[in-house]
C-alpha cells in the first residue's frame, strides 16, 4: 500500500487523496470485506468499510484545506492491457484492443491475477492471525478481556495504542478481532482495531513522513485516531439499541453455506495456499542469493611495458617470470 501511494504521489496526487488512499484502501478491498462477513457478523462488514470511507474523506478534505494542493495538469491514467500487457493503451485504439481478447482470456486473467496476486500476497498475514488469534483464544482469560476492554472510552484508546504501532494487514487483523470480540472485548474497541491497526504502524511512519511530511502524518494520526474512537462508540450503541451480542452472532454467516461446500471451499484455500507459503518460507530461510565470483586459476600477465625481470617480484608459482 506505501508503495503505491508513494507512487500516487510522485505523480502528481495531492496530499489529501493521497491521505485518503491510504485510510480507504486496506478496509475497502473486497477480501477484506469477505473475511469480514465470514469471520464476523453482516454489522461490522457494513460498518467497516463505511468508517474507513468517512474518516479517509475527512482526513482529506482536511489536509487540502490546511494545505491547499498546487494546480497541477491532468493525471495518464494507466490505461495498459491488464489481461497480457499486449497494448499500452496509448497507441493502440480501445475499439482495436477489444477484439484481442475473448470472454476465456479475460476470465482465466482474473482468476490467475486473483489466485498469484491478491491471495499470494495475504496469505501470509491471514495465517499469522489466524495463529495469533488461536493464541488469543487460548491463552488470555475472559475476564480480563471483559474487564480491561469491554467497552467505553478506555477500551477503544486501549486498542489504539495498540493498533497504530501494530504491523498487520486487514485481513490479517479480522480474526484477531474475531477472537477478540469472543473473549469479551467490545465490538466497537475490535473496530478501533480493525481501523488503526492496518492504516499505519511504526515501521511505516518514516515513509508516511516522507509522502505526507511531519503535519501531514500527525494530522492524518489525529484523524484517524478520532474518527476510529467516534465510530467505535457508534458501533457499541449500536450493537446495545438492536440488543445483539457481538459474541453471539460471530461467524453465524457459515451457516448459510452448506457444510460440503464449506470443507471443499477449505480445501480449494489449502492448495492455493501451498506454493505462496512455500516460497515465503525459502526466502524467510534461505535469503537473497549472493553474488558469486569465479576464480580462473590462470597466471596473471605482466603488466604491459615491464620486461621480464624487471619490476616487483613475484613468486614462482605465479608464472610471470619476476
Amino acid at each position: 500500500m506505501l508503495p503505491a501511494a508513494a507512487s500516487l504521489r510522485k505523480q502528481g496526487a495531492n496530499r489529501g487523496a493521497t491521505s485518503a488512499f491510504l485510510i480507504s484502501t486496506p478496509e475497502s478491498g473486497i477480501d477484506s470485506i469477505a473475511v469480514t462477513y465470514a469471520l464476523l457478523d453482516p454489522i461490522m462488514t457494513a460498518v467497516r468499510p463505511l468508517a474507513a470511507f468517512v474518516t479517509a474523506i475527512t482526513a482529506g478534505v482536511l489536509e487540502n484545506i490546511v494545505d491547499r494542493p498546487e494546480a497541477s495538469g491532468p493525471l495518464q491514467a494507466d490505461r495498459s492491457c491488464p489481461v497480457d500487457n499486449c497494448c499500452d493503451g496509448i497507441d493502440c485504439p480501445d475499439d482495436v484492443h477489444r477484439r484481442h481478447h475473448g470472454p476465456g482470456e479475460k476470465i482465466a486473467a482474473g482468476l490467475r491475477f486473483a489466485v498469484t496476486d491478491v491471495w499470494g500476497d495475504i496469505v501470509g498475514w491471514f495465517a499469522a492471525g489466524l495463529i495469533l488469534a488461536a493464541f488469543i483464544t487460548v491463552l488470555i482469560p475472559d475476564e480480563f478481556m471483559a474487564r480491561w476492554l469491554g467497552g467505553g472510552l478506555s477500551s477503544m484508546l486501549v486498542m489504539l495504542v495498540v493498533g497504530i504501532p501494530l504491523y498487520i494487514c486487514a485481513s490479517a487483523s479480522t480474526p484477531i478481532a474475531a477472537a477478540l470480540i469472543l473473549k469479551g472485548v467490545s465490538p466497537g474497541a475490535a473496530l478501533v482495531f480493525l481501523l488503526a491497526g492496518p492504516a499505519t504502524n511504526v515501521t511505516s511512519l518514516t515513509v508516511l513522513i516522507g509522502i505526507l511530511g511531519k503535519r501531514g502524518t500527525l494530522r492524518y494520526l489525529l484523524v484517524l485516531s478520532g474518527c476510529a474512537v467516534a465510530f467505535g462508540l457508534l458501533v457499541d450503541w449500536l450493537y446495545g439499541f438492536l440488543g445483539i451480542s457481538a459474541a453471539a452472532v460471530i461467524g453465524e454467516a457459515a451457516e448459510l453455506v452448506p457444510e460440503w461446500l464449506q470443507y471443499a471451499g477449505v480445501a480449494v484455500l489449502l492448495l492455493i495456499s501451498i506454493r505462496p507459503l512455500a516460497a515465503m518460507f525459502h526466502r524467510k530461510t534461505v535469503g537473497p542469493k549472493g553474488e558469486i565470483t569465479f576464480h580462473a586459476g590462470f597466471p596473471t600477465a605482466p603488466p604491459a611495458g615491464v620486461k621480464k625481470g624487471e619490476g616487483p617480484s613475484c613468486p614462482p608459482s605465479c608464472g610471470c617470470g619476476h
